[in-house]
């Protein structure tokens, strides 16, 4: 099912976001407090790939423009992992979603960039763990990536060593119960929405897209 929660825009253009991570992690509830700014009190488990959609204002001032973000919330369950791969093809970003609670669910992420790999360059190459994991394959694709951990609530201590340390993306945690976390002028919300700038740019702008990427890496 597609749920739009925002307003329609006929000029507007659009970005696909994958949300990836293993099943009962939080994906959908993640998803639908993004969109809808509402936390989802009986959330139901995602069998193939469920869509959400918001309006983003890319840029800052008089000067922004408006983009949907599709999210492509894609079912986490293994019975599902032969198929699922027709969802990642033309993807402008990635939301890695692990629960804070569970260290497997925190290591598998790197399982599912690998599955992605595969899916968008045809069954070349695998990742089972970090040290598996080369940063390098996903160069040709250079999609922006951001790793939320979930459930931070009842996180404690949280499994805080994560992906993100490994490919470079951010990480954020989040309790999806706690609508207060997702203010517009929240430091989440920030964060959320310069990934979601980075997502516009390498769709649309990828010249500045490699310009911000390369002063971020000599940072």
């Amino acid at each position: 099912p597609i749920k739009v929660h925002c307003m329609t825009s006929e000029t507007a253009k659009k970005v696909k976001i994958l949300v990836l991570g293993d099943s009962g992690v939080g994906k959908t509830s993640l998803v639908h407090l993004i969109c809808s700014r509402e936390a989802l009190s009986n959330p139901a488990w995602t069998v193939g790939c469920s869509l959400e959609v918001k309006l983003h204002e890319y840029g800052t001032g008089s000067l922004t423009q408006p983009y949907f973000l599709e999210f492509w919330d894609v079912g986490g369950s293994p019975a599902h992992a032969n198929g699922r791969q027709v969802f990642y093809h033309q993807a402008n970003g990635i939301v890695l979603v692990y629960d804070l609670t569970n260290r497997k669910s925190n290591t598998n992420l790197l399982k599912w960039l690998g599955e992605y790999h595969q899916a968008v360059t045809g069954g070349k190459g695998t990742y089972k763990n970090d040290a598996e994991y080369d940063p390098e394959s996903f160069v040709e694709q250079s999609i922006p990536m951001i790793v939320v951990g979930t459930k931070q609530d009842l996180a404690d201590p949280p499994v805080l060593k994560t992906t993100s340390m490994v490919t470079g993306a951010d990480l954020i945690t989040v309790d999806c119960t706690n609508v207060r976390q997702f203010t517009l002028d929240s430091p989440l919300v920030i964060q959320l929405n310069k990934f979601f700038d980075k997502v516009i740019e390498r769709r649309f702008f990828p010249s500045y897209h490699m310009v911000s990427e390369r002063v971020q890496f000599i940072e």
